[in-house]
């Protein structure tokens, strides 16, 4: 058991969790959220299902846990937001490094925020109205998220970012902490009770055929590029959130086995949601490769074959346990602007959560009406082969599937040539006891200074090449 993060007295009182396993929730929290549950069973989907569900986890493993050492490693040893990690651990210039971060942070929490209100609309709906009564879910999800404001979206938004502010506002002991112990293991729980149903139903074995037995021939370059790119956005690497919450830990905690614990319960939930999803999706007799929509799609079925009650019952707490798992996100997303203000600004706790929330609240507004409130923000790119980009799919391409590999490439090189690995394996040695000299050590040194450096710089360039450049690198 970690002890309570002793205060940063060169910037007052500063707060910490209160034991290891409240870091571990907390981080796992940031980890597990929309993007295990929403984004990685539609990647899956669309990527060919098991073989890219194997390359997903190898780059999980080979890449990601390497970099989230690295990113917690560093926030304990400067104690401090992105900004003044980066900062103080390599002077000069390259606090930019850290806002880049942050920036990353913001803007990417204002369209998490939109797909977490789609999630808060169905829970209601679901729960207290009469979604499932709806014919054709596939219709009413379109209908439903183009109707920004009539279908209360706007509202939905509102409150959801109202209550990741509520949260954030209460500290990191009181707040964070006290929500990501009580409500992951409930995610978890649920999860395991709907796929045992979901396994029982006609068409649940063709699904796990698809999800668990890998067909290779299918794997090509781009199988790779958008594995990496679903690694990194559901680790939350990238974006300064684990240097934050890293910031916050005690030099007695075990770094090593703390991101491994919080990488095992990202891959977890992944896996859960990919082995919930396909049998529904299969035994309902829709394609697997229905998009960002799958989870809004497929579910809605099942939970209107359970009859009106039971339906509402599991269906609409499936929903506010997504909304849960989008909770524990956007607070870590929400944390880390704030905890810049907070640092390096000096500015008050309250103003910086209310401030920023408003600011990001408003930035989302665009990626709302990207599903159909908007002709403009819904086309916001038109290309010669008829195809179109929304607002929400541009902010995407951007701050997440190019920021987040070019800030783990950064890192990767900061703490290899700029901090020094050495200086690296004595902060982990803390909490740790010998790990300098070992095989892990030696390893997460070559994973760190070669292979993250190659593999993310090349998917960096491949995503510029192709989202911004209209290079096709894959065809």
């Amino acid at each position: 058991m970690a002890t309570v993060q002793k205060p940063n007295t060169s910037k007052g009182t500063r707060s910490g969790f209160s034991s290891r396993l409240g870091f571990i929730a907390a981080a796992a929290g940031s980890a597990v959220g929309l993007g295990n549950i929403w984004r990685f069973p539609a990647e899956t989907g669309a990527n060919g299902g098991a073989a890219f569900l194997v390359i997903y986890l190898l780059c999980t493993v080979l890449i990601g846990f390497p970099i989230m050492v690295g990113e917690i490693t560093l926030g304990r040893r400067a104690q401090s937001d992105p900004f003044g990690a980066y900062s103080k651990v390599g002077k000069g210039g390259w606090g930019i490094v850290g806002l880049l971060g942050v920036l990353c942070g913001i803007m990417i929490l204002s369209f998490y925020n939109v797909v977490a209100g789609w999630a808060f609309g169905y829970f209601l709906q679901i729960s207290f109205g009469d979604l499932l009564a709806q014919p054709d879910f596939g219709a009413y999800f379109g209908q439903f998220a183009a109707g920004w404001y009539e279908n209360h979206i706007f509202w939905y938004a509102l409150a959801f970012m109202a209550i990741t502010a509520f949260v954030v506002l209460k500290g990191i002991k009181d707040g964070i902490e006290t929500i990501a112990k009580v409500l992951m293991p409930a995610l978890f729980l649920l999860l395991v009770g709907l796929i045992i149903y979901a396994l029982t139903l006609d068409g649940a074995g063709d699904g796990l055929a698809y999800y668990l037995l890998p067909d290779f021939s299918k794997v090509t370059p781009k199988t790779f590029y958008t594995a990496m790119g679903q690694a990194f956005f559901s680790l939350s690497l990238g974006m300064g959130a684990l240097i934050t919450y890293g910031s916050y830990i005690s030099k007695k905690e075990n770094i090593i086995s703390s991101a491994a614990i919080v990488t095992i319960a990202d891959i977890s939930v992944a896996f859960l949601a990919g082995l919930l999803i396909f049998p529904l999706v299969f035994s309902q007799g829709q394609a697997p490769s229905g998009g960002p929509g799958l989870v809004f799609v497929a579910l809605p079925g099942i939970f209107q074959s359970m009859g009106p009650i039971l339906g509402r019952i599991v269906g609409g707490g499936f929903f506010l346990l997504l909304c849960v798992a989008a909770l524990t996100s956007t607070i870590s997303l929400l944390e880390v602007p704030a905890s810049h203000l907070i640092d390096e600004r000096k500015v008050p706790r309250k103003f910086a959560v209310i401030g920023l929330s408003v600011v990001i609240f408003i930035l989302g507004i665009p990626s709302m009406l990207s599903a159909g409130g908007s002709e403009f923000f819904t086309q916001m790119l038109v290309y010669e082969n008829g195809s179109d980009k929304s607002f929400l799919d541009l902010i995407n391409d951007v701050f997440s599937d190019t920021f987040l590999p070019l800030g783990g490439l950064i890192l990767s090189l900061f703490l290899a040539y700029r901090w020094n690995l050495a200086d690296m394996a004595k902060e982990i040695e803390q909490g740790n006891e010998g790990y300098i000299g070992s095989a892990l050590n030696k390893y997460l040194d070559i994973s760190i200074r070669f292979i993250c450096p190659i593999i993310l710089g090349g998917i960096t360039l491949v995503t510029i090449l192709e989202k911004f450049l209209s290079i096709q690198i894959f065809g």
